[in-house]
């Protein structure tokens, strides 16, 4: 309890320092805040809105990660290079305020302007602009920013391709199941990062290039998230951008606008085109085992399945790289493995389904009201909760206290009178309706909450017979995670 009041108080500090700052800027102190959608950071971002100004606070109690975000911000902006404006910033270094560059990323661009397979030329001009600014972070960044601020690392050495492996290997193979000989994947791992060491790395390494940390606003793009930059070689955030797993960039989109990169990359240094595309693509494959790392440990650890939707992505781009790639002679295991994946019985769930209109994740959670409303993971918001009190309560009676609703005696208590099935079936109807809706507008996940008292009869019973109906009817369009929080129970469909 006083750890939690601990971070109430904390949370109410860091809530001040952000409205003093906004009054010492506009004169004002700001008339909502708004929480944004989070991704996969422990980051929080606000909206403060005041009749005459918009800003974007943000809160992060890593103080070595926003040293380096401000300070990397501040020396682009000397560049003239499209970033947000630190405009001010707490003396505890926890919180500060930047430009609001408003909702739209490229990806949301991309979602927009793209359907089916068709990749149209207003997204190509798209991240041609994006491509030309590339170069001058890359090659003018370096000199500018202070690498000492890097973090985690000063450069994208050795260290950091072990850990982008390990973190492929433990998060992604393991967690999924995937066989492999381990001593063979290590001398691999040692062979494929001594090739990628001899690229040249006297560059500025953004390090998460991709199309959800590009915003656009009025027509011109703006770059956010670099905290992670270094000192790295020029391939890897060109094939961060272009390999982006939900991008899903065609591959032959994907070559003109390497060559377009190539081409603008010219007029900043000398370089031998050959040798790059052959160092590219083996940084692409770095890049997208990272990627499946990162999937794995949000989506089978965090149990935040919407993660897992990029898989089927990652594992097509695989097959392309793996067939353009030039890698060491010596390595066997590592590619074999790799090709091997989407046949692995672990990942057949995510390969059935692949096309450009992602598949949606439906969680379903059951809970009691005494523990508070669940929390939504996916940063989304909006969904469901069903208030389940008004069905009569098995828990009332002692031979089915010890019970939940997943056991066929207190499923039999239930489905006794029409009291339950008369409100399931309003359920399932607007349940219908919004699924139905997600999956035209492509959208990635719905949340549907049941509670009763304890959480433990009416609210789990009828989530079980919601994950039942919607999977019957759906198949595989949806992929369902039932969450039953008071047992600790977490499932995928």
């Amino acid at each position: 309890m006083h750890l939690k009041l601990n971070k109430i108080k904390l949370k109410d500090i860091y809530f001040e320092n952000l409205k003093n700052q906004f009054f010492k800027i506009s004169g004002s102190f700001p008339e909502s805040i708004t929480l944004l959608p989070q991704s996969g950071s422990n980051r929080k971002y606000y909206r403060l809105k005041s009749k005459r100004v918009n800003l974007i606070g943000v809160i992060n109690e890593d103080i070595k990660e926003n040293r380096a975000f401000i300070s990397f911000s501040c020396a682009f902006r000397d560049l003239k290079l499209p970033v947000p404006e630190i405009l001010s910033v707490s003396e505890d270094k926890l919180t500060y305020l930047q430009t609001d560059l408003g909702d739209k990323t490229l990806f949301d661009f991309l979602k927009e302007k793209r359907v089916a397979e068709i990749f149209p030329l207003s997204i190509i001009e798209k991240y041609k602009l994006v491509l030309k600014w590339l170069p001058k972070f890359q090659v003018s960044g370096l000199n500018k920013i202070d690498i000492s601020l890097c973090y985690p690392r000063a450069a994208f050495d050795k260290q950091s391709m072990m850990w982008d492996l390990n973190y492929f290997k433990y998060y992604f193979l393991k967690l999924s199941g995937i066989q492999y000989d381990e001593q063979l994947l290590e001398n691999d791992f040692e062979a494929f990062t001594n090739y990628l060491l001899s690229a040249s790395s006297d560059y500025f390494l953004y390090r998460d290039f991709q199309s959800r940390n590009i915003m656009i606003k009025n027509d011109d793009v703006y770059f956010i998230d670099y905290q992670g930059g270094r000192k790295g070689p020029l391939q890897y955030d060109i094939a961060s951008l272009l390999y982006d797993a939900k991008a899903d960039i065609p591959e032959e989109i994907r070559k003109e606008l390497l060559d377009y990169y190539l081409d603008k990359l010219q007029k900043y240094i000398e370089f031998n085109r050959t040798e790059f595309i052959e160092y590219f693509y083996g940084f692409v494959l770095i890049r997208v085992m990272q990627a499946m790392g990162a999937y794995g440990y949000r989506g089978f650890y965090e149990r935040k399945t919407h993660f897992l939707q990029s898989i089927p992505y990652a594992l097509k781009n695989l097959e392309v790289v793996l067939s353009l790639c030039s890698l060491p002679s010596k390595m066997n295991h590592l590619p074999e493995l790799l090709l091997n994946l989407k046949k692995a019985p672990g990942l057949q769930k995510f390969t059935k389904k692949h096309s450009f209109k992602t598949l949606l994740t439906v969680t379903i959670n059951s809970f009691s009201y005494k523990n508070g409303l669940p929390v939504d993971d996916s940063g989304n918001g909006g969904g469901f909760i069903f208030d389940c009190r008004c069905i009569h309560n098995p828990g009332r009676y002692d031979e089915f206290k010890s019970l939940t609703g997943r056991d066929k005696p207190v499923i039999n208590f239930l489905q006794r009178g029409n009291e339950a099935e008369i409100f399931l079936q309003s359920a399932y109807q607007l349940t219908e309706q919004a699924v139905d809706k997600y999956l035209d507008r492509g959208f990635t996940h719905l949340q549907i909450n049941f509670g009763c008292t304890g959480g433990q009869h009416r609210s789990v019973y009828c989530a079980e017979q919601l994950a039942k109906h919607l999977k019957n009817k759906y198949q595989q369009e949806i992929l369902i995670h039932i969450i039953h929080r008071e047992q600790k129970i977490n499932e995928t469909l």
